[in-house]
Formats: structure tokens, sequence, C-alpha cells
């Protein structure tokens, strides 16, 4: 059986910790682009430091939607499941994957799971699937094993 607090702790843990990682080179940047006005500047300082800026933005972008994959995980519903939506935790074969919040591989509780989107292409092809049922996805029929 899976804690589902627990997974959904991990799962905050991991993404404020890549919240905090993004958060930091976002700063880099941004500290690398600022010049000093009072001081003569190199044409090849101004195209570094405007190189540091599109990049800080791109961090600031990257924080932006890390703030809100937080958001939705603390609104998911992790309550108990009998089919495939929204806060299940979900066994395919040997894999698990968590629907809600797309993640890279994590391990909790001795399994490794992946974070799915309600906007990823196998979403729809598992929703409202129930354990003991085959699905298919990209010519593949995939038996859904579990459901928590």
């Amino acid at each position: 059986m899976i804690d589902k607090s627990h997974l959904r702790q991990t799962m905050l843990a991991l993404t404020e910790a890549e919240l905090t990682q993004a958060h930091e080179t976002y700063r880099q940047f941004l500290e690398a682009a600022m010049l000093d006005r009072f001081e003569p500047i190199e044409s090849d300082e101004q195209g570094q430091a405007e190189n540091a800026a599109d990049v800080a933005e791109f961090f600031d972008d990257k924080e932006h939607e890390i703030e809100g994959k937080i958001a939705a995980l603390n609104a998911l519903d992790f309550g108990a499941k009998d089919a495939v939506g929204p806060g299940a935790a979900v066994r395919i074969g040997d894999r698990y994957l968590v629907i809600g919040v797309s993640t890279g591989e994590f391990e909790c509780q001795g399994q490794k799971f992946v974070g799915v989107s309600q906007a990823a292409p196998i979403y729809s092809a598992i929703e409202g699937a129930k354990a003991g049922e085959a699905v298919e996805f990209r010519g593949r029929t995939m038996r859904i094993r579990a459901v928590y």
C-alpha cells in the first residue's frame, strides 16, 4: 500500500528544492547582468550582460512555473481513488505514475514514481481506468495493475 500523504510530501519537497535551485540560478544570472554604470563598459561586457539577462528571464519564468506546481500539489486531493484521475497513484506494469503535476522520476517508499500532468498524452489514455482494466496508448496495450 502507498502512503499518499508521504507521497505528496515527497513531491512537495522535491518541487520546493527545484524552486530554490531555480531562484538561486536566477539570482546569479541577474547579478551577472548588472553592469556598473559608473565604469567604462566594454562591448563584450555589454554582450555578456545581455546574455545573462536573457538567461535570468528564463529562470524567472521557471520559478513561476514551479510555484504553479507547488500550488497545484497543495490543492490536489491525494485521497484514496478507485479510478485514474487527479491525485491518483497508478501502477502500470512495474511503473508508478502520480496524476496531477509533471515531475521527473523520483523515489518514495522504495518505489520509483513519475508525476504526470493532466495535459500529458498518457493521461488521456488512462483517465477513468480502474485496476485490472487494459488501456491503449501509442499502439500498445497496457494493464492498470492498481489505482491508489
